[in-house]
């Protein structure tokens, strides 16, 4: 009886274990079993042009959360129910702010008020203000057309996940920002190249609304006007606000219109035909980030995308 039982508790011993192995292996993926590590810290981003920029400094450190899609309008995207709750369990969420996400903003601010780090980049990137239009006085929150701002940008973002996101190592955050912030201290010179060789005559710029502000102060543009004259895509235009801008136009002779390429430039084609003068319409890549392949995957690829449409739209003499 005794040899029996020896043999049965011989048996049951491996036979537990392999079962408690099992199970536990089972659970792993949902719950996780005693002495199993815990999930990888995350930074989640609003905007998917942050969100490259962001995956670039933090690299495989954490997971990088993006909830804007690709082609996307970062004035009117929203998030799901899902994405919302990431928000408010990330370690550190970064968003552009100066009331860029109207959407999203409120679950960005909620998280803040529940004690998760947040990153508004835009405020601390010395923005400036829109100087024209319905929104004229108000911050203008499309700093990323100025590459110099995203290379401060950079260290900002840096620093904040170093700061807040535990169990990434610093030194190799550091070393992707710094290694980042040269590729961007090089498209920089690049754009700088590109634009001068536009005579100052020809450096006026026509947008389907106001986005390239920031770009326009770097590089020595003027804006004669927008299709839209404002800072969001929400807004539309009166007719007097068309009849206004064809007269601009056409007194400062500007021979192109540039239109969001993730937009339908209905209202810069509208306005197009209302002119007398001969003005093409030039789709850019201004507010968001394109699926990969189709022309504006990265930052670097949507700006320098940008800056050879311009250069082309603007002609040289």
């Amino acid at each position: 009886m005794s040899t029996d039982s020896a043999t049965v508790r011989g048996r049951s011993l491996p036979a537990l274990t392999l079962l408690a192995s099992l199970v536990c292996a089972l659970l792993l993926g949902v719950t996780g079993c005693a002495g199993s590590d815990e999930g990888r810290p995350t930074v989640v981003v609003t905007t998917n042009i942050l969100g490259d920029i962001t995956r670039n400094i933090v690299g495989d450190e954490a997971e990088v959360t993006v909830l804007m899609q690709a082609n996307a309008d970062p004035h009117s995207f929203g998030v799901s129910a899902p994405q919302a709750a990431s928000i408010e369990q990330a370690d550190l969420v970064v968003y552009n702010g100066l009331g860029l996400e109207e959407n999203v903003l409120r679950h960005v601010e909620a998280a803040e008020a529940a004690g998760v780090p947040t990153l508004a980049v835009g405020d601390a990137v010395d923005p400036i203000t829109y100087t024209s239009g319905e929104t004229a006085g108000e911050p203008d929150p499309h700093f990323w057309t100025d590459p110099e701002r995203v290379h401060k940008a950079v260290g900002l973002i840096a620093d904040r996940v170093a700061e807040h996101v535990k169990g990434v190592d610093r030194a190799a955050v550091e070393k992707n920002a710094s290694d980042y912030g040269t590729k961007i201290t090089k498209l920089t010179a690049w754009m700088r190249q590109q634009f001068d060789e536009i005579p100052a005559a020809k450096r006026q710029l026509v947008t389907n609304h106001h986005v390239f502000g920031y770009l326009s102060q770097r590089f020595g543009f003027r804006i004669v006007g927008a299709v839209i004259p404002s800072g969001t895509t929400l807004a539309s235009p009166s007719a007097s606000d068309l009849k206004s801008l064809t007269t601009a136009i056409e007194k400062a002779g500007v021979k192109a219109i540039f239109a969001d390429s993730s937009q339908p430039d209905r209202l810069a084609q509208v306005l197009k035909r209302e002119s007398d003068i001969e003005v093409g319409v030039v789709p850019l890549f201004s507010e968001s980030l394109t699926e990969k392949g189709k022309g504006a995957a990265t930052y670097l690829e949507m700006m320098r995308a940008n800056t050879t449409s311009i250069a082309t739209g603007l002609g040289t003499e």
